[in-house]
């Protein structure tokens, strides 16, 4: 049976800010997003029948249609055809409900699987439409690279790329669900906003410490007391280690630290590994986009 394969790398939010609520339910979000090397594998062959999704238990709804099967069926209605038979199977390395997008980069990656095959001339803007009905973050995690994200996301402007480095990510044993912490972010009033357009300037002149001492997650300050303080040890520990700057990614709760080198950070990664299982020692990524190699 035929098959392709690609992978699907995790995203890490070097900066969130949450604007306020919209009309739309959603809320006004101002980031910079950057993809690593941290991924998952998609595969997708000629299925017998519908739609098939063979993945762990644990990354998969307990009913209705999946992520990826939703994806697949907006992907077709694009094209004006049917759903052909479909048999889609991850896996996994990136920890799930993290902050680290692993589910909407495994979608993205279909999508890019389904251009492949079927549509190879259609636009990558049209995919990050296609994606946009399944998920705000998806437009991002299928275009990748170093991007500002605005409106609830999807609004991309790619930036330089983030300067050669490496990072160390660190889940703690511990979910937060993205709803409750928007749900906790009704009618705060954030202590500090992270400073955007001086990161841009930053990797604009390809200054990795510029962008290490903005790095911030307005999502920190709404986190549970547990979790909080469990955050802020693991960013504690990691520029204790060495880091240049650590936050939480998106809304956590997995935290990263910045180094410049892979000889800073593999003490790090020794280190944060005797409390926390899934460490990953990782490095930036570019565009998503390009020619399959």
């Amino acid at each position: 049976m035929k098959a392709i394969k690609r992978s699907a790398p995790a995203k890490i939010n070097l900066a969130l800010d949450i604007l306020g609520p919209r009309p739309d339910g959603y809320h006004e979000m101002r980031m910079v997003m950057q993809t690593v090397s941290l991924c998952d594998t998609v595969t997708l062959a000629e299925g017998a029948a519908g739609f098939s999704l063979d993945a762990d238990g644990d990354f998969l709804p307990a009913e209705g249609k999946t992520l990826e099967q939703r994806a697949a069926e907006a992907f077709f209605r694009e094209l004006d055809r049917p759903c052909p038979p479909l048999a889609v199977s991850l896996e996994k390395q990136t920890p799930a409900y993290a902050g680290l997008g692993g589910g909407s980069a495994d979608v993205a990656a279909l999508l890019r699987l389904l251009r492949q095959w079927y549509a190879p001339e259609l636009p990558t803007e049209t995919l990050e439409r296609i994606g946009l009905t399944v998920g705000s973050d998806m437009p991002f995690c299928v275009r990748g690279g170093t991007a500002l994200a605005e409106g609830r996301g999807e609004v991309l402007t790619d930036l330089p790329p983030l300067p050669p480095c490496r990072i160390v990510i660190c889940k703690p044993d511990f979910d937060l669900p993205t709803a409750e912490l928007f749900a906790r972010v009704r009618g705060r009033v954030f202590q500090g906003r992270p400073d955007i357009d001086g990161m841009v300037n930053a990797l604009g002149t390809g200054c990795l410490e510029g962008v290490a001492k903005r790095l911030y997650n307005v999502f920190e300050e709404v986190l549970p007391e547990e979790a909080r303080q469990e955050v802020r040890g693991i960013k504690t520990a990691l520029l204790r280690c060495g880091a240049l700057g650590a936050a939480m990614s998106g809304s956590g709760p997995a935290v990263f630290g910045l180094f410049q080198t892979e000889e800073e950070a593999l003490p790090a990664l020794e280190s944060m590994r005797m409390w926390y299982a899934q460490t990953f020692l990782v490095q930036p990524v570019g565009r998503l986009d390009g020619p399959v190699v």
